[in-house]
């Protein structure tokens, strides 16, 4: 959990506690840091704000660290605006929570973004291969046209799930089901978020919108 104020770090810290969770705390993107590659947590709640170095820069960060590349990076700030969500999750987060949120509704929706770890580290198809790229999901490893690539956590997610059927349309509403759950609130254009990123490293050709219904990849 990091962030700059200590009553939130206290509140947040003792109700995942007391559900069973184990909490390291930081005051800013710097401490996280460190603290991240000492514990490698399954789950970072991030401020937006804070200072040395803000959420954004720490979650890219984060990111390019080998070790955490299964982590579950999620923003917990009072900016709800649109480019601050965008931006959040162009830096490789997983999800967005809003502040002011009831102690109890967090935790809810810490164990609604655990449950999903758990259920992607059983994937019913282990290895996914369409022309020539080839997703191993059970080592989290990408290889397309020889070279690997590296992909936080959703847009893994988001990837594996398109590849499975190749040239099938997935409407907008079944890719949040299956990549984000129903009981986790993410932003109207996270999904366009990720395909984005996912066309700068997958390739433009690979990915196809569907007006008004969803995406497809496209072997």
């Amino acid at each position: 959990m990091v962030d700059d104020e200590a009553d939130i770090l206290e509140i947040v810290g003792y109700n995942l506690s007391s559900e069973g969770y184990q909490v390291t705390t930081a005051k800013n993107g710097v401490e996280a840091i460190e603290k991240a590659k000492k514990y490698k947590p399954q789950l970072i709640i991030l401020d937006v704000m804070m200072p040395e170095m803000d959420g954004i820069e720490a979650c890219e960060k984060l990111r390019g660290i080998p070790d955490l590349s299964n982590t579950i990076i999620t923003f917990l700030t009072a900016r709800g605006e649109d480019y601050s969500q965008v931006a959040g999750f162009d830096a490789g987060a997983d999800d967005y929570i809003t502040k002011p949120i009831k102690p109890k509704v967090l935790v809810s929706k810490v164990k609604a973004l655990l449950r999903r770890l758990k259920e992607s580290d059983n994937p019913l198809d282990t290895i996914i291969k369409v022309g020539a790229l080839v997703i191993n999901r059970e080592e989290y490893k990408i290889t397309n046209k020889g070279q690997d690539i590296i992909l936080p956590r959703k847009e893994f997610e988001l990837l594996s799930l398109l590849a499975t059927k190749p040239n099938k349309v997935f409407k907008r509403e079944e890719i949040l089901d299956k990549v984000w759950g129903n009981e986790v609130i993410v932003g109207g254009r996270t999904i366009d978020v990720h395909i984005r990123k996912l066309r700068e490293k997958i390739g433009d050709k690979s990915f196809k919108t569907v007006k008004g219904v969803g995406y497809k990849f496209v072997d």
